[in-house]
């Protein structure tokens, strides 16, 4: 799942974006209410936190164009305002949801999960053959054996296991699961499958994660 943090204030946007992270979340950021809009509507993500309080184009105005431009990612704005008539605007703006800072970062956690089911409408239980991920408490296993994965191998096989028996394409992982700066290392998806394919497949009969040359990667019981 991939985040973009919209925050001028770069301890708050260092706090959130560590604590996701160690969530097992991809994370981008920005302090720019320009850079923000053209990060939401040239990338992928599956929720916006979006301050309203920002130097140069602001939160109302970000929150504006994107949803302008058609793109429907849920957006949780941040605000140090708490009355009633300024929740209404933030909603009627397009927003999702609010937080009145100061908040805590699990409320935080909470507001985005709640986002997430709305928009993905999952199971928390992702399993193919004898392989199984429960994306709430980020436990793998294979025949009932642990796999510990890094937070961007875990961001990778999560969304191949959503999208199971497809074949995925390299661009669309790394839009999907990588933040902006990874995407500058050459070959670095190919990096990641080979890291999984040993964690994974390695001493089983039975491989799980595929590679189509020239067309990306898929994880299925059959090839």
């Amino acid at each position: 799942m991939k985040i973009l943090i919209v925050e001028d204030d770069t301890k708050i946007a260092s706090f959130l974006s560590k604590g996701l992270i160690e969530e097992n979340f991809c994370v981008d950021t920005t302090p720019s209410g320009e850079e923000a809009v053209y990060l939401a509507t040239t990338n992928l993500y599956d929720v916006i936190i979006l301050d309203i309080m920002l130097a140069s184009l602001d939160g109302y105005e970000v929150c504006k164009r994107v949803r302008a431009a058609k793109i429907l990612t849920p957006i949780i704005m941040l605000s140090a305002k708490s009355g009633i008539e300024d929740k209404v605007e933030f909603l009627n703006l397009g927003a999702d949801d609010y937080l009145t800072k100061p908040f805590s970062f699990d409320e935080l956690l909470a507001r985005i999960r709640v986002q997430l089911r709305k928009t993905t409408q999952k199971d928390d239980l992702l399993s193919i053959a004898d392989l199984q991920l429960n994306t709430l408490t980020k436990i793998l296993t294979r025949a009932g054996n642990k796999i510990n994965l890094t937070s961007k191998e875990y961001l990778i096989l999560e969304y191949l296991l959503r999208h199971q028996n497809a074949i995925i394409d390299e661009k669309t992982l790394l839009e999907n699961t990588l933040d902006v700066d990874t995407h500058l290392q050459s070959n670095v998806i190919n990096v990641y499958i080979y890291r999984l394919r040993n964690k994974i497949d390695k001493g089983h009969e039975k491989k799980l994660i595929h590679t189509y040359r020239g067309l990306g990667f898929m994880i299925g019981e059959t090839r």
